[in-house]
């Protein structure tokens, strides 16, 4: 039997960590989608396609990803954030972190604007991001989004995603695919009476 890759274990420490401390600060937070799932499936899911299907093995930008809505969503500083995980992760989850502060049609214009601007791993994770939240508009939408609403969230999606192409062809090939078929399955829904 041969010894264990200490770095390999070292970092699959550090990764679970900051899974552990998302879902500890996520806990009692439940997605909106009809299935009111547990928050931290979204944060893992995002990193689990950033690494499974964009093929990144970054461990800044898994651990970013798993960390993305931590300082947006919970009360988490990003004093906690850089003890505990360090600069560079803090710096991008920051990258991806709305100003709650805002109205959100200005937070969504923000991002639209921003995303051309953000650093290669930041834009790896509103891609995954994006990805996961289109999955879930159209698989188990949020009680009463109707669908003018889940239309509206995928063409602003689809903004921000332009803005973001051109760092992982794998993760913009599953974005456009989830998009169409998300388009797809709405387009072949009939619409509800509510009279």
């Amino acid at each position: 039997m041969t010894e264990p890759n200490m770095s390999c274990l070292f970092d699959a420490g550090r990764l679970l960590r900051a899974i552990e401390f998302a879902a500890e600060k996520h806990r009692d937070q439940r997605r909106k989608g009809s299935e009111a799932s547990p928050y931290i499936n979204h944060p893992i899911r995002v990193a689990s396609l950033i690494a499974n299907v964009g093929k990144v093995e970054d461990l800044n930008v898994l651990i970013a990803a798993v960390l993305h809505d931590t300082i947006e969503d919970t009360q988490t500083t990003p004093e906690e954030l850089v003890r505990l995980f360090g600069t560079t992760a803090l710096e991008v989850v920051l990258e991806v972190t709305d100003d709650k502060v805002l109205p959100k049609q200005v937070r969504k214009q923000r991002q639209v604007e921003h995303a051309p601007h953000l650093s290669t791993s930041a834009k790896v994770i509103k891609l995954a991001d994006k990805i996961v939240n289109i999955q879930d508009i159209c698989n188990q939408p949020p009680s009463g989004w109707t669908a003018e609403r889940k239309q509206e969230y995928f063409d602003w999606a689809a903004n921000v995603v332009d803005g973001c192409r051109g760092v992982n062809t794998r993760l913009e090939n599953h974005f456009d695919q989830a998009l169409m078929d998300a388009r797809k399955k709405l387009a072949s829904t009939p619409p509800q009476d509510f009279s």
